[in-house]
């Protein structure tokens, strides 16, 4: 999670100390307090015998009045393993009760709580040298972490300790030292504190020769053979995949932009070809678990779909690619379809576990999405049976191998991928290509129809703001590229729940999330973040400068809750909660990209859009906040790299002058949308916003006066421009140079 190279001495001494203290280690009921929550993650474990109380107060001081330690235990509602631990262990009554009798029980949802989850994740990282969820901690009273892992099997499995031995050491320990165990809390968290400081420096960074780094990075980690930068398991890495976009749209070197073009669209044709890829009903899973792509582990989020898309349509329109289109409109598609609330917000995931059928109450992984042989017959006529088993990859044993299955619930089952393209099919069944494409077309359909007779698996529905921000970025582009008013609408639609459920009128704050009625009362770097990314993308779609005036607010808000004074950034979290022992500067772009990163590039568009100088200073300030992990890795910040984009003042500004609905605006501006430029901001400046525009951009009060009856385009560089014109094939000439 956190790039720093922490040095773990300290820790692992305080570690071993705990574990010898602990040697030898050989070997549903009422209501709790979490069925008031609103998290479904939490309310999954409202019935357990655990005594859970959710993060806050109450549980802190009946810790601090009873000298007990916290176990605190951290994952989310569509987390695998976090089922598993929950039927193995947390149903488990003798279990439940050697917890309720040693420690206080708390547990939280890291999709709420991204805060508490980055602290303490950031400790076993250190102490462990891994993470994951369902993450374990155990806590002094004061919070202050001494003990942690992930996930513990009840028993002990040879010389791994199972939970309930786990709990009873760790009880017996704290009984007999409770003050040595506090000490040594108290020097594992300075440890950690004191490596995750970061030190800006005042220098500009060399950001040519960072790029050039990440590149090689990228280049020497590909995987030639099935795309990708891991040997297995495979993620999507939209970050990565952006900075590529970026480097094959910007770079001078004619070879390097080849380079960029090969291994973005090389991994793009494995994510968009093989298993990650629900071919039938679109969208993405969040990983495969093998090297090829063809395993995945099947929990579906927003923010991969979001991000997933973002890239989709950046390489269209590099490329001309057709299967990325069309992968990312069916990905919109799916999100509309099973992700979208009735009033248009965006629900955060889909579980990858559900039953097999009506009649079962065992949930297995993947069984929503896996064919026998024999259901894939019985589910199409002949004429499209063998051409489609061909196609998709389909054997009658099954083709998940045993090594990708630990938990044999794959036995015999298949996972849709293109085996074999379109053309190849042609050849192997003597047909017309089109008959090929109309084929699989409708085997695709009468499976998705049988598909949707089985049980779902759980949806998530509650509302991320991060993650809706993220999503209306997609949806927002969409309208734009594919040039799709209703994509546009949708990314409205969205952007309106937040602002009526999510934000805070009074104090112009924002909440992190919502469901059935209710948020919460803080959000955090990375809402503000996103959510000001989606609407500057929103209103590069529809105009509506009410987006900008928000997201300007947002923006100052940002600063004010996260900013860091001393060093530049944003911090994770505000100052305002005590329970948050420690104040982290997210350093790395992973599964969601750092607030800083993604800050950075919206500074330097609202730089761009008005010729703010103070903005753009913010921006570098940002970026060399993170100098440190850069420098050590650039490629753990790609985001950050490509934002430094904005940082040397050349934005490009496409200004239109016209009105929303003559034809000559949409002529230009499919001329501006249909060519990718990573540092360009578009605007377009008519009677309702003008008045707005030059209270903030002097260069606007010099526009002829009215808003004229054919669009004029202006291309810019700091408010510096061309010659205007009205012609959109002199337009793209401009855009060409």
């Amino acid at each position: 999670m956190n790039s720093l190279s922490i040095n773990r001495s300290l820790l692992t001494r305080a570690l071993l100390w705990v574990v010898t203290c602990c040697a030898p280690w050989v070997q549903s009921s009422a209501a709790n307090r979490l069925i008031d929550e609103k998290s479904p993650y939490l309310k999954q474990h409202a019935h357990n015998p655990v005594d859970w109380y959710p993060w806050g107060e109450e549980a802190f001081a009946k810790a601090r009045a009873e000298n007990k330690p916290i176990f605190l235990s951290v994952g989310y509602s569509t987390c695998h393993w976090c089922h598993v631990m929950e039927e193995e262990s947390f149903e488990n009554e003798e279990i439940a009760a050697q917890l309720n009798a040693h420690f206080i029980n708390v547990k939280v949802d890291r999709e709420e709580r991204p805060d508490v989850d980055r602290v303490y994740m950031t400790f076993v990282q250190a102490s462990t040298g891994s993470g994951g969820w369902p993450m374990s901690v155990w806590l002094t009273p004061e919070l202050k972490p001494f003990f942690g892992g992930t996930y513990f099997a009840p028993e002990d499995r040879g010389r791994r300790p199972g939970f309930s031995t786990v709990i009873q050491h760790l009880a017996d320990l704290w009984e007999s030292q409770p003050e040595q165990i506090r000490d040594q809390s108290q020097q594992m968290l300075d440890a950690l504190a004191e490596d995750l400081q970061t030190a800006a420096t005042n220098e500009a960074l060399p950001l040519p020769a960072l790029r050039a780094a990440a590149f090689d990075r990228l280049v020497e980690s590909f995987d030639p053979d099935f795309g990708g930068f891991d040997p297995g398991p495979k993620f999507p890495e939209p970050s990565k995949l952006e900075l590529l976009v970026d480097l094959a749209a910007t770079t001078t070197d004619a070879a390097d932009r080849d380079r960029a073009i090969q291994l973005l669209t090389t991994t793009l044709h494995a994510i968009v070809n093989r298993g990650l890829h629900d071919h039938l009903a679109g969208g993405f899973h969040r990983y495969t678990v093998d090297s090829q792509w063809r395993v995945p582990h099947f929990e579906k989020m927003l923010y991969d779909q979001a991000q997933i898309t973002h890239v989709l349509l950046s390489a269209w329109q590099l490329t001309a690619e057709p299967r990325f289109r069309h992968a990312a409109e069916s990905t919109l598609a799916y999100v509309q379809r099973v992700m979208t609330h009735p009033d248009g917000a965006f629900y955060s995931a889909e579980d990858a576990d559900s039953t097999r059928n009506a009649n079962s109450d065992t949930k297995v992984e993947g069984a929503f999405y896996t064919w026998t042989a024999a259901g894939i017959a019985a589910a199409l006529p002949a004429e499209e049976r063998n051409l489609f088993s061909f196609a998709y990859g389909i054997e009658d044993t099954g083709n998940v191998i045993p090594a990708h299955d630990p938990e044999g619930v794959l036995s015999g089952q298949n996972v849709l991928y293109r085996a074999h393209h379109d053309a190849d099919c042609a050849r192997e069944f003597d047909l017309p290509i089109e008959t090929v494409v109309a084929r699989l077309a409708a085997g695709r359909e009468r499976l998705r129809a049988e598909r949707n007779r089985r049980p779902r698996p759980h949806l998530d529905d509650k509302v991320v703001t991060a993650w809706n921000g993220l999503m209306i970025s997609a949806f927002a582009r969409a309208g734009q590229i594919l040039d799709n008013p209703a994509h546009t609408a949708t990314a409205r639609a969205a952007a309106t729940f937040l602002r009526a459920h999510l934000f805070d009128e009074e104090n112009g704050h924002l909440a992190r999330s919502w469901r059935d009625g209710r948020r919460d009362s803080r959000g955090f770097a990375e809402d503000y973040a996103f959510l000001i990314q989606g609407l500057l993308d929103l209103y590069e779609s529809d105009f509506d400068h009410t987006w900008l005036r928000w997201a300007l607010q947002l923006q100052q808000t940002q600063i004010d809750l996260f900013w860091d004074d001393a060093e530049g950034g944003f911090f994770a979290n505000d100052a305002a909660d005590s329970s948050i022992v420690l104040r982290i500067k997210a350093d790395h772009d992973g599964a969601e990209p750092a607030a800083t990163s993604i800050s950075v590039r919206n500074l330097g568009r609202l730089a761009a859009l008005f010729h703010r100088d103070d903005l753009l200073d913010r921006a570098e300030a940002g970026a060399r906040s993170l100098a440190v992990a850069l420098q050590r890795n650039p490629l753990s910040l790609p985001q950050l790299l490509i934002a430094a984009g904005w940082l040397d003042g050349t934005a490009q500004q496409a200004l239109i002058h016209g009105t929303a609905d003559a034809p000559s605006t949409a002529g230009l501006l499919r001329e501006i949308r249909s060519r990718f430029h990573s540092r360009r901001v578009a605007l377009r400046i008519d009677d309702a916003s003008r008045t707005f525009f030059e209270s903030q951009v002097p260069f606007v009060k010099g526009l002829p006066d009215g808003t004229p009856e054919i669009a004029t385009a202006y291309i810019c560089e700091n408010f510096v421009c061309q010659m205007p014109t009205t012609d959109p094939a002199e337009l793209a000439e401009l855009l060409e140079r």
